[in-house]
């Protein structure tokens, strides 16, 4: 398959692209490092990053940026962030990506645990991942062609203890390579309108 990967040089994009290349045409992609370059909070960015790929047959996004604050600190120039970012440059990935994409092709956006474990400084990403799984289960029932699309919800991984364990205080870790499971379900599997969520559980 040609897989397109947005994000593909952070912690976890990279090593989801480690494990594809292994058994598909894996192009990488980001705002400032890839194969293509995409501005995910600008959708004319992404106008051109499409123009430029062409036809595939999968899109990940492990990309996007939201803003963390003290509620009571937070300005709606701030929440606007990852609305712009994290959130709607998701769901522009796919909308602007259906007509190019192949018969039986998949999307994969990323959440993450804030909207069900929720952290001080954390009301935007709360706010973000949920909305971001509420599309998900709503645009899969619409998609047509065979194209799937799922979410991955990681916990925090190990590889990025030193940076955001703070942010999580009694959270465990796990390793990266677990979190790169859910993308694979997603990609290489069969099923849609899913959220994985990865190292964590709605039960705690």
């Amino acid at each position: 398959m040609k897989i397109v990967l947005v994000g593909a040089s952070g912690t976890i994009g990279s090593a989801v692209a480690a494990e594809l290349r292994r058994r598909h045409d894996v192009i990488s992609a980001g705002r400032t490092a890839g194969d293509l370059r995409v501005d995910i909070a600008d959708p004319v960015s992404i106008d051109q990053f499409f123009k430029d790929l062409g036809e595939f047959d999968a899109l990940a996004c492990m990309a996007g940026a939201v803003h963390y604050a003290h509620l009571a600190d937070f300005t709606p120039e701030q929440f606007e962030v990852g609305l712009r970012s994290k959130l709607m440059g998701q769901v522009n990935l796919v909308l602007k990506g259906l007509n190019q994409i192949s018969d039986g092709g998949s999307f994969t956006v990323t959440s993450g645990l804030t909207n069900d474990d929720p952290i001080v400084q954390g009301a935007a990403s709360s706010l973000v991942n949920g909305g971001l799984e509420g599309f998900v289960k709503g645009a899969a029932i619409e998609t047509r062609r065979g194209i799937r699309i799922n979410a991955v919800s990681p916990t925090l991984v190990e590889e990025s203890l030193d940076a955001y364990g703070e942010f999580f205080p009694g959270v465990k870790p796990i390793p990266v390579r677990d979190v790169v499971l859910g993308y694979l379900k997603s990609i290489e599997g069969s099923q849609t309108g899913r959220v994985y969520r990865m190292g964590w559980s709605r039960d705690g």
